[in-house]
């Protein structure tokens, strides 16, 4: 006798958590994400579903085949993993899983997909992203886009996030950063608020200190 895992019969589709890096068509027309795993070959829109990379002709997810989308449970498990040097740049993305799924410990396998919320990475000079720049790298018809600051994006082809999304349908929330974010940080509203870098900070203090000690000194001098 067969055992069977007991069927989810959920009252809201599942939500989960993934990285992904944001690209952009050759002709500025579709947005998308490739995947930072072997899925990254193939990007996939706002809304979409899993085709078998290795171009079997079954549906994903299939048993005995590792096809389909992926996605971790937790906000926690995905900013964990976009630490790691070669996926700091990633976006974390907040997705919904559609159709069949199945689940494993920490996330789920799944066939289809709506993207809504993407968490764009900081720039590389460590500040909140303000707009997406070209990274640098590609797909056969697609180039990837990476978050970056105004100053930093100075003359590297600008795509604002308003604009990202409006390719996209309207249907995607961007948030500045990895991090928890309210709706007012979103694509549309204003951009986060830089925070003064530690060692800005640290000097700032120190010259004030400098400044103290220096009036003190002179009014020593005044008094000899």
């Amino acid at each position: 006798m067969r055992l069977r895992l007991p069927r989810e019969r959920p009252a809201e589709p599942p939500q989960g958590y993934k990285l992904a890096n944001p690209v952009l068509s050759e002709d500025c027309g579709r947005i998308g994400f490739a995947g930072v795993s072997i899925g990254g070959a193939q990007p996939y829109g706002v809304l979409d579903e899993a085709r078998c990379m290795y171009g079997r002709r079954h549906r994903c997810p299939a048993l005995r085949c590792d096809c389909g989308f992926y996605c971790l449970h937790t906000l926690a498990a995905a900013q964990a993993l976009a630490r790691v040097g070669a996926h700091r740049r990633a976006a974390i993305l907040e997705v919904t899983v559609l159709g069949a799924y199945i689940r494993f410990e920490r996330g789920m396998r799944y066939a289809r997909q709506r993207v809504r919320v993407a968490r764009i990475g900081p720039c590389g000079c460590g500040l909140p992203p303000e707009v997406f720049v070209d990274a640098g790298w590609g797909r056969t018809g697609w180039r990837a886009l990476a978050g970056a600051c105004k100053g930093c994006a100075a003359g590297r082809g600008e795509v604002s996030f308003e604009d990202f999304v409006r390719i996209g349908g309207g249907r995607l929330r961007v948030v500045p950063g990895h991090r928890e974010a309210r709706a007012d940080g979103a694509a549309g509203g204003r951009p986060a608020a830089r925070r003064v870098p530690g060692p800005a900070a640290e000097a700032t203090a120190m010259q004030a200190r400098l400044d103290r000690l220096q009036g003190q000194l002179g009014r020593l001098a005044g008094e000899a």
